[in-house]
């Protein structure tokens, strides 16, 4: 597998299109390690990855312009692309966009939301409006995506503010790595949450790709 670089996959994304195969999948940066790993373990050397900087997360009013950006510069070179972004914010602007490209994406509010898979996400969704959530990139990049954009790092006083609202931070695992699951922890205790690990695989993120 390519070494990733999780501060190159925020700030940057991931070129890595044209190299292999024939359906393109254009994804969020925060999602490339899952998405190479599954095409590894499974063979699915047609298909061909590129990721936008996942620091987009932190503007989703910019997701949709920037997937259309990169549609338009791949698209003669695929016959198929795929969009592996989930709504992420964007209030319904990237299906309509993609539906407008005559592209599919995956389906589903969030990442969290297909990790954890979208129908047994939303059967538990309204009991869990007091969860904070966390996937393996998010904690491997916790400063990045939270500390610092809410200003935690100089006036950690906020906390309570932020989060007052909050009961728990439920850490969703894609692998078993102990090391991640103790800094999960530790995110945890760095906002005042109760934790809680759930192993999730990849979810539905694995049904859509193997439908490629």
């Amino acid at each position: 597998m390519t070494d990733l670089n999780d501060r190159q996959l925020t700030e940057d994304g991931l070129d890595m299109a044209h190299q292999t195969g024939r359906v393109l999948l254009i994804a969020c940066g925060a999602l490339a390690r899952e998405i190479l790993d599954l095409r590894a373990a499974n063979g699915w050397s047609h298909l061909d990855l590129t990721c936008l900087p996942a620091k987009l997360h932190l503007y989703p009013d910019k997701i949709t312009a920037a997937v259309c950006d990169a549609v338009a510069k791949h698209r003669q070179d695929y016959s198929e692309i795929f969009v592996v972004y989930a709504d992420c914010g964007t209030g319904g602007q990237l299906q309509s966009a993609c539906d407008a490209l005559g592209i599919k994406m995956i389906s589903g509010p969030h990442c969290y939301s297909f990790f954890e898979g979208n129908a047994r996400f939303a059967e538990t969704a309204e009991h869990e409006i007091t969860t904070f959530y966390l996937t393996d990139f998010l904690v491997r990049q916790f400063d990045a995506f939270v500390i610092r954009p809410m200003g935690l790092d100089r006036h950690p006083e906020l906390r309570g503010m932020y989060f007052a609202h909050y009961e728990k931070l439920v850490y969703q695992a894609q692998t078993d790595d102990p090391a991640l699951t103790e800094k999960a922890k530790h995110c945890a205790a760095r906002l005042g949450l109760a934790f809680e690990r759930r192993f999730t695989g990849y979810g539905d993120l694995s049904t859509a790709l193997a439908r490629l």
